[in-house]
């Protein structure tokens, strides 16, 4: 492991003016990062670490949201009481991801953040255009099981990996961030991650500097039915070859509202709104969610051992829906 020096600061703003110091990187739970240093995929010349900063808490909003501090660990996370009552699929998610020991340590921020599991991106005689511009993409040609279907690009098919990243993606999560000199962002979570296009090294809006705070979720939807389905190579400690996260309200015998969000199928965390339009005012039939998982997968593309991530998304997209409206009761 390369030699680095290392911070501590006492307030978010401190933290953020080290981490615009030319190669700093933030360090919290560092369940991922510290996996990364030691195969030299990362390589920071300083560690800001803020896993001391006062972020680690859960607030009831008046409005009837919640302020998720950063530091908050998945599994307090997911244990919360306002979360298991008002937003279970978030809860359902974070159960899904890890074991319970990197749950205790992984963060709400950290989550956000973390880097694809991509084989290729971990083995640093690769090329890798996420790891180091301009190399080429052994994925592309190369073993690609876990890999991306849709929002490739020629330079990249790598996966985010998070699911709790997916359920906050049907929630509608607001990311809020803080810069050395106190100005802050607030950053809907469907304009925070980017896909690959041709700088996948470049994941999300973050700049030099910035620091997750916060993460705000809306009120809870009023009778809302919700599901985490993850499809996996094993039952515990893999990633997702296809997760679901949905949210649904039924009025009538009709679909009402949906918020549908996909995990292990792109570069960030997939949602699709011409399917969820497709969906609301219409009667739950199995046509239906047909049409709605080939409007997903309309222009998805394998790269041959991933291939079977696309009839396999059709599957778990109707078997979702079928739970979701009561079709399957």
């Amino acid at each position: 492991m390369k030699t680095f020096t290392y911070d501590r600061p006492d307030t978010p703003e401190a933290a953020a003016r080290d981490q615009a110091q030319p190669g700093a990187r933030f360090i919290a739970g560092g369940t991922n990062l510290l996996d990364l240093m030691k195969l030299q995929v990362e390589t920071p010349d300083r560690l800001v670490d803020i896993s001391r900063l006062d972020l680690a808490q859960v607030e009831q909003r008046a409005d009837g949201g919640l302020t998720i501090g950063a530091l908050v660990p998945n599994s307090d996370l997911a244990a919360d009481p306002r979360v298991t009552a008002g937003y279970a699929v978030l809860a359902r998610a974070l159960l899904a991801g890890a074991t319970g020991q990197l749950r205790n340590k992984a963060t709400t921020g950290g989550n956000l953040l973390q880097r694809t599991r991509c084989y290729y991106f971990y083995d640093t005689a690769s090329a890798c255009n996420k790891r180091e511009p301009g190399t080429g993409c052994s994925a592309i040609g190369g073993f690609n099981r876990i890999l991306a279907v849709l929002g490739t690009s020629e330079h990249c098919i790598a996966t985010h990996p998070s699911d709790m990243a997916v359920a906050m993606r049907a929630l509608d999560a607001t990311i809020v961030t803080l810069k050395g000199d106190g100005d802050k962002r607030r950053i809907p979570i469907a304009d925070f991650y980017l896909l690959p296009g041709d700088t996948p090294h470049i994941e999300n809006v973050l700049e030099s500097g910035e620091l997750i705070t916060h993460v705000e979720l809306p009120p809870p939807v009023t009778g809302a039915r919700m599901l985490y389905r993850k499809v996996r190579d094993r039952a515990s400690y893999a990633f997702a070859l296809v997760s679901v996260a949905g949210v649904v309200t039924m009025a009538d015998g009709k679909i009402a509202s949906a918020a549908l969000a996909f995990g292990g199928l792109a570069h960030l965390p997939w949602r699709n709104a011409e399917v969820e339009a497709g969906l609301v005012g219409q009667v739950p039939s199995d046509a239906l969610f047909e049409s709605a998982a080939t409007t997903l997968l309309e222009g998805a593309k394998g790269f041959g051992s991933n291939d079977f991530k696309i009839p396999l998304t059709r599957r778990v997209l109707i078997a979702s829906l079928r739970e979701l409206t009561g079709m399957s009761a």
